[in-house]
């Protein structure tokens, strides 16, 4: 390997949740901003969380509404 030309990586980097949960991580960043972790994604507290920015999901219901009434 050649010397001085790899970051340094860090034991003690820190991760910043959009919910507000910080734990320590191995990283070359020091600080590292997520908008999601294992303490709010919904495959792992459970909860149903859906994050509709643009109309999407009603789109898509109102999709699959129309075309389970035309298989009837």
């Amino acid at each position: 390997m050649k010397k001085d030309i790899h970051p340094k990586y860090s034991n003690k980097s820190e991760v910043n949740c959009a919910c507000g949960a910080t734990f320590p991580v191995g990283s070359t960043m020091e600080k590292i901003n997520v908008e999601i972790c294992s303490q709010c994604h919904p495959f792992y507290t459970g909860n149903e969380k859906v994050l509709d920015t643009a109309g999407r999901v009603d789109r898509f219901k109102k999709r699959a509404a129309a075309s389970s009434k035309t298989k009837k």
